[in-house]
């Protein structure tokens, strides 16, 4: 589910009573409660930007006689999204929040007056066709409705706990299972300063993560498998060399984009205004849509789904393009001052360098090569081995090819292990030039 770096530290817990048996227990009611919230959140969030997407991309195209997949209908949508992004995040009270090209998934709470601006620019993107998934914004939103709804019902439960139950509760909901919480939390669990066992200090996350994700289950939503895969089987040896190809590959490919987002995140703001900046980021959107087609707009999780139903639609000068085109998106979609996250969409870039892989080894059996694609793009964008190992795994809905991906991930790691995080640092930041001041902020007046 990253720029989300998948194990973000999660704000250390303060020293306090032990895990006994009762205090777990006692504890899992508001974890249990923070789960099922975070996910209808989520639903509901989902639910009015499908409304959204239906009017944008169905209702009105269909009512003015256009199809919705021509490059100038496309680059109308995303231009328009731009600017309406722009304006909330100028206009509105809290300006949606922090840039999420500078956030984690691990976030800190945000004050309420924030959420109402920050839920509007998510729901503009996810409709409007932004390259962006809705993982950083989501799981803001649910932290700060989780805290300061446990902050008046109980002062016994420490703020930070409740922030990483609300975090592990919403990947829970985001992927339709705890796994994906139980492997990220895996390796935060170091900063919890609670006494007990790695599985005393997993229960109220893992908690937490499975309310979210049966919540989602009975919702109708998910993170289902995608892949129509024969089984790959039995491992093979060569597959490990032509698997760690394919793997390594995509990694590197990802890094290119990965270098190249400090840079296009300080050309889009030197602009300094967010209007600007963001109406910019829908008209490089629009022609990078035009270009590449439907297929390469929103999170990616249905082009996923999309460009598996029948890959041999998909000739290798095709996905070379959906590749470039859906990197530089992402990278433009980040940095220009839309609000989401980065995971969703390196999910379906490693879908097609997968497929790209696949069709150029055709030695290679499918479903080994999307995995590795998947496992490789993820791991250099989401800089989480565990969250890659379970999205590639996920996907292609073949749990034989695990044992090949414990090996693959280890070179694909040394590609990525030195390589600089998709993510803007406040030392870039003290590159680019201080956004112009707003109206308000130069009057000295407040909202």
């Amino acid at each position: 589910m990253p720029g989300p770096t998948a194990a973000s530290p999660v704000p250390a817990t303060p020293p306090g009573p032990q895990l006994t048996v009762r205090r777990l227990v006692l504890l899992a009611i508001p974890a249990i409660v923070i789960g099922v919230l975070s996910a209808l959140t989520l639903w509901l969030l989902n639910a009015i930007a499908d409304r959204i997407d239906d009017v944008l991309w169905t209702n009105l195209p269909k009512s003015l006689g256009i199809a919705s997949d021509s490059p100038w209908w496309i680059f109308t949508v995303l231009t328009a999204t731009g600017i309406a992004v722009g304006l909330v995040v100028w206009l509105v009270p809290g300006h949606a929040g922090p840039d999420s090209a500078t956030t984690e998934l691990a976030a800190t709470p945000l004050k309420l007056s924030v959420l109402p601006g920050l839920a509007v620019v998510l729901m503009l993107s996810l409709a409007g066709g932004v390259s962006l998934g809705p993982e950083n914004p989501i799981i803001a939103i649910n932290v700060s409705l989780a805290v300061a709804l446990v902050a008046r019902m109980s002062k016994a439960v420490p703020a930070q706990l409740i922030g990483a139950l609300a975090i592990s509760a919403t990947i829970g909901a985001l992927f339709g299972t705890p796994v994906a919480a139980a492997l990220v939390f895996t390796g935060m669990v170091g900063e919890f300063k609670m006494g007990g066992s790695l599985w005393d200090k997993l229960f109220l996350p893992l908690v937490a993560a499975g309310a979210g994700s049966v919540t989602t289950y009975l919702v109708g939503g998910g993170f289902g498998a995608q892949a129509p895969f024969d089984p790959y089987g039995a491992p093979q040896p060569f597959d490990l060399l032509l698997g760690s190809v394919v793997a390594c590959l995509a990694a590197a490919f990802a890094l290119v984009g990965v270098y190249l987002f400090p840079l296009v995140h300080r050309a889009f703001h030197a602009l300094r205004h967010p209007l600007l900046f963001t109406a910019l980021g829908g008209v490089v959107l629009g022609i990078l849509g035009a270009i590449g087609g439907p297929i390469t707009l929103f999170k990616g999780l249905d082009q996923s789904e999309q460009l598996l139903a029948d890959p041999g639609d998909y000739p290798p000068a095709q996905l070379t393009v959906i590749l470039l085109v859906k990197l530089a998106a992402l990278v433009v979609a980040a940095s220009a001052g839309f609000r989401g996250g980065r995971i969703f969409p390196a999910v379906f870039l490693g879908v097609a360098a997968g497929l790209l892989g696949g069709a150029l080894l055709p030695g290679l059996a499918l479903s080994l090569a999307v995995a590795c694609g998947i496992l490789g793009v993820v791991l250099a964008i989401a800089r989480d081995g565990w969250v890659a190992l379970f999205v590639a795994v996920a996907l292609v809905d073949d749990v034989t090819v695990l044992p090949m991906l414990c090996i693959i991930v280890l070179p694909a790691w040394l590609i990525v292990t030195r390589a600089r995080e998709m993510l803007i640092t406040p030392e870039d930041l003290a590159r680019e030039l201080p956004p112009a001041p707003l109206p308000w902020e130069r009057s000295g007046s407040t909202r």
